[in-house]
């Protein structure tokens, strides 16, 4: 029993490290997704969304997360490794999750239009594809959600404050 204890009050300190990363990402005008790469107990990889900031399509909380753990460990493989993410994976970052063999993927809210690790796919428990992720879904989804929500209310307000183009 403590092994559990211990692994769910795990879970919930590096998914609060996510939460920051995707209030920076809400703070800089992005979509607010987080996400932290650890090794055992240390966090290897940090990423917020970037895409409007750095103009870059893949630059999703995931892949800039991996990106930096990847330059930390010098290495591509990521076999003992966990990703936490305050919003289920998309198609290509389960893809870069799968490349890099992340081992454990930790998520916040489910994302029902483009999930890939349970909701619209299940890329990440797929049972064709020979390496083997377990997934936790629904870690702190409140939290993750409200952030999505607050991020999408000023989105429309903007919208409506400027008027038919």
């Amino acid at each position: 029993m403590k092994n559990v204890d211990t692994l769910k009050a795990r879970d919930l300190y590096y998914m609060k490290l996510a939460l920051e990363e995707a209030r920076q990402a809400l703070l800089g005008g992005e979509i607010p997704v987080g996400a932290v790469v650890t090794l055992g107990e240390r966090v290897i990889g940090r990423g917020a969304n970037r895409r409007a900031a750095d103009d870059m399509p893949f630059a999703h909380a995931e892949m800039c997360a991996i990106s930096e753990a990847g330059l930390a460990i010098s290495r591509w493989r990521f076999d003992e490794c966990t990703l936490y993410v305050t919003l289920e994976p998309c198609a290509m970052c389960a893809g870069a999750i799968m490349e890099t063999r992340i081992p454990r993927v930790v998520f916040g809210a489910r994302d029902p239009r483009r999930g890939a690790a349970g909701s619209l796919y299940d890329i990440l428990r797929d049972p064709r594809i020979p390496h083997k992720c377990e997934v936790k879904g629904g870690i702190m989804a409140e939290e993750s959600s409200r952030l999505l929500g607050e991020f999408f209310v000023r989105r429309r307000d903007s919208a409506r404050r400027k008027g038919p183009v």
